[in-house]
């Protein structure tokens, strides 16, 4: 750029030379070719020729210097620029606006024959110079070509270096080399479901209620400002490394404490909080809690942010856990990935699982985690004993039309048994019954025997986008393993008990399609998705029952009859009444959603818009007692939202 200046500059001093030498020459030449006056009386022949006097000589010092105190003008302005734009670090260059360039006006000179020349020359350089700076504005986009539709493919389906640019914004703080963009939204939502659930933005699906409950009586309209986001994106380059980190919050969570009596008092909730090393070679490295490899990326392997600005393909939904058969997850982990030309991108990440469990009738002869510390949990939850990280492999491919991916992944659970616990005393006088692993009858409810057992389980799960028209996103997507099931929104589980004590893997599928059509205003979407847990079950000798998960022989028939209300403990009429003999343990769960976003603003000062989504669920049931009950629920939630720009 420096070199190219001066080469301006310079030229710009040869053509002034030039053209003010051209001009006395002119005026010289027109002299001597004079016609001669007609009313002379010498002849042509003998008229003196013009002579350069002292005058003229001055003169023309006098032209040179006025022109030479525009070129150095023109060269303070130029340093000025220069100055303005090399002060921003290449990687993420600040966004110069090119009105705000200072026009070039030439400095008021004596008249001189060149002096129309030099002003000629003065606006074409003037006017080179702000196309170069107006090329070096979009470097970092302005908000309009950044976040316009942050939710259309254009926005999403870039190269996953322009990551940084995608994050920034004119929030940005540069400071020692170091951009800080400050983002996120305060969000006004309501929802409404026509069987009651008692929860907030985050739909349970696997506790819609059966027929029998008397929440399926009752529908439920409540709203909500805790899906508002908080976040923050650190970003700065050494060399040929950039480092930046993330942070993600918002109010999706409940202490122990919490209410909406008065003050809805909820705690803030850590989603993202990562660091990232990322080398100009494709290789990077990633280390917090951030998206799973398994959630699918827009183009290659790239971190997501929270608020849809970049790599973002997940559905649109107001509903803050999106649409069943979604498959992702946040969680802690380390992460490295390999670009090879925005073409193929590879990545392996270890991230900490936390096993879910659904198990019925089994006697108390397994131990799997147990309830939180309160100095650093949650004390009313319970934490599994996770043996190691779940183990992630991905490849994306991104071909010049469509965005594909493949992953494998390996999770291992782990419990401990205890075999004599399982037992039981009948008959007169009183026979001990125990399982085929106690030592004796005389070890009966103890700890004797007691082992440890692990099992393997894992999946695998394919992706397809397409972009048709710039406006039209068709997607399908699917994956299928043992022990996965907390991937999936639904939240079925990925384990229960053998009637030994040990773990017994589930099987779980899960699907989604989605097709999305996106303006410049308007986003139109719509997704079905389903979830599959199998039946994972077995007979108990000991206790002469079948226990486990989804088991036909489970008592169904109290799924359709209504029961009073608890008055235990002193509820007071919010305790709703358990169902009797009402097992219901789901089979599939499925979901089809509609909704649109649309942006009533969108400025350099912000984005506020309005979304509204409709949804039908459905849990099916596995069949026990040759009933298969099934939970159904209508779903309406609304949304206004003010984004950072």
């Amino acid at each position: 750029m420096n070199l190219m200046k001066a080469m301006n500059i310079r030229f710009l001093t040869v053509l002034v030379l030039a053209s003010s030498t051209a001009s006395l020459w002119a005026q010289t030449q027109v002299a001597s070719n004079a016609s001669p006056d007609p009313h002379s009386a010498t002849p042509a022949a003998t008229a003196p020729q013009p002579v350069i006097t002292a005058a003229d000589i001055q003169a023309l010092r006098d032209a040179l210097a006025a022109q030479q105190l525009e070129i150095e003008e023109l060269k303070r302005q130029l340093q000025q620029r220069n100055n303005a734009t090399t002060s921003i670090q290449p990687s993420t260059p600040a966004p110069v606006q090119p009105s705000a360039a200072v026009p070039v006006q030439p400095v008021p000179t004596q008249p001189s024959p060149s002096n129309s020349a030099v002003k000629s020359d003065a606006s074409d350089s003037s006017s080179s110079h702000s196309q170069q700076v107006a090329e070096l504005a979009p470097a970092i986009p302005h908000q309009e070509q950044n976040t316009q539709n942050p939710l259309t493919p254009e926005s999403t389906q870039g190269s996953p270096d322009i990551y940084n640019k995608q994050m920034e914004g004119p929030l940005t703080i540069r400071f020692r080399g170091i951009h800080i963009t400050p983002g996120g939204y305060a969000a006004g939502e309501f929802g409404w479901r026509s069987r009651g659930l008692d929860a907030d933005m985050a739909t349970p699906f696997n506790s819609l209620t059966m027929p029998g409950a008397s929440q399926s009586q009752m529908p439920e309209l409540f709203g909500s400002a805790r899906q508002s986001k908080i976040t923050g994106f650190v970003d700065g380059r050494v060399g040929d490394v950039d480092l930046s980190a993330y942070v993600s919050t918002d109010f999706l969570s409940a202490g122990t404490t919490s209410t909406s009596t008065s003050t809805n008092a909820y705690t803030l909730r850590l989603r993202q909080a990562w660091g990232q090393v990322k080398f100009d070679d494709g290789w990077s490295f990633l280390a917090g809690q951030s998206w799973s490899l398994v959630t699918e990326d827009a183009h290659g392997i790239a971190p997501d942010d929270d608020i849809g600005k970049t790599n973002d393909v997940r559905p649109k939904t107001v509903d803050s856990v999106y649409n069943v058969g979604f498959n992702y997850a946040r969680q802690p982990g380390i992460r490295i990935a390999k670009n090879f030309a925005d073409r193929v991108a590879i990545a392996v990440s270890v991230e900490n699982p936390e096993a879910t469990l659904t198990t019925h009738g089994n006697a108390a002869n397994y131990l799997v985690g147990e309830a939180g510390a309160s100095s650093s949990f949650n004390s009313l939850s319970t934490y599994a004993f996770n043996p190691s990280p779940d183990i992630i492999a991905k490849v994306a491919f991104d071909p010049g039309f469509g965005h594909y991916e493949a992953y494998g992944l390996l999770d291992r659970f782990r419990g401990r048994a205890f075999p004599c616990a399982d037992s039981v005393s009948s008959g007169t006088p009183p026979v001990v019954i125990v399982g085929p692993d106690c030592p004796s009858a005389a070890d009966a409810g103890t700890a004797v025997g007691a082992f440890t057992s692990s099992k393997n389980g894992g999946a695998i799960g394919a992706s397809a986008r397409w972009v048709f028209a710039h406006r039209v996103v068709f997607g399908l997507k699917g994956v299928g393993g043992s022990g996965i099931g907390r991937y999936g929104p639904a939240g079925l589980p990925d384990i229960s008990i053998n009637p030994d004590g040990t773990v017994h893997l589930v099987k779980n599928l899960l699907g989604l399609s989605t097709l999305e059509w996106h303006s410049k205003r308007f986003d139109i979407y719509g997704y079905t998705g389903a979830e599959y847990a199998s039946r994972t079950y077995g007979f108990d000798p000991v206790q002469g029952k079948f226990v486990g998960y989804g088991a036909p022989q489970f008592n169904n028939t109290g799924c359709y009859v209504e029961t009073p209300p608890s008055t235990a403990n002193g509820s007071g009429g919010f305790d709703p009444g358990t169902l009797a003999n009402c097992t219901a343990d789901s089979r599939v769960v499925i979901e089809g959603t509609t909704g649109f976003w649309y942006r009533i603003t969108n400025t350099e000062r912000g984005r506020f818009q309005f979304g509204a989504q409709y949804s039908y669920v459905t849990r099916n049931t596995w069949t026990g007692d040759g009933r298969e009950p099934h939970g159904i629920d209508n779903l309406i939630y609304t949304s206004f939202r003010y984004y950072l720009p």
